[in-house]
């Protein structure tokens, strides 16, 4: 099992790309909602997520209730409106990490009807949000560790010089 990182009708290509690398590398899988604000065959969505593409799990819906009808499981939505941070949830393989647009997250009807599944990332009270790579990211390692980093490698080593 591994990681669902979802995306809900993202903008950028570049944020999207960032986080296809965080995806692969780590062995999540990515879905893209859309509408999407690009192409996925847009040169700087590719030119940020390097040579990772072969290595990632990458799916994509024509809207939330499409990929929820699709993707039956355990939900965390991310947002700036939670009430709870994300350190406080309890992460489990298999769950799905769902993150809104860049300029305005996730519809506030959508997170009312779950509320309770709703976490933050703390941040300074006049900030208006991070970058969504960045916070994908800190989410996704948070998971990660609670799970022991279970098929990842763990230590490297110096090579010769």
């Amino acid at each position: 099992m591994a990681f669902h990182i979802v995306l809900v009708e993202p903008e950028i290509p570049q944020n999207t790309g960032n986080i296809a690398r965080t995806c692969a590398v780590t062995g999540a899988v990515l879905h893209l909602v859309g509408p999407l604000g690009f192409l996925l065959d847009d040169k700087h969505l590719k030119r940020a997520g390097l040579d990772y593409w072969h290595l990632l799990d990458i799916r994509q819906y024509e809207s939330f209730a499409d990929f929820e009808d699709k993707n039956p499981g355990n939900y965390f939505f991310l947002s700036t409106k939670a009430q709870k941070d994300y350190a406080q949830a309890a992460f489990a393989d298999g769950d799905y990490l769902i993150f809104g647009r860049e300029t305005k997250g996730l519809p506030e009807g959508l997170l009312r009807l779950r509320y309770d599944r709703c976490v933050r990332i703390p941040m300074r009270s006049d900030a208006r949000s991070l970058n969504l790579s960045n916070a994908v990211a800190i989410v996704l390692y948070e998971a990660l560790r609670q799970g022991g980093f279970a098929h990842l490698q763990a230590g490297g080593q110096l090579g010769e010089y």
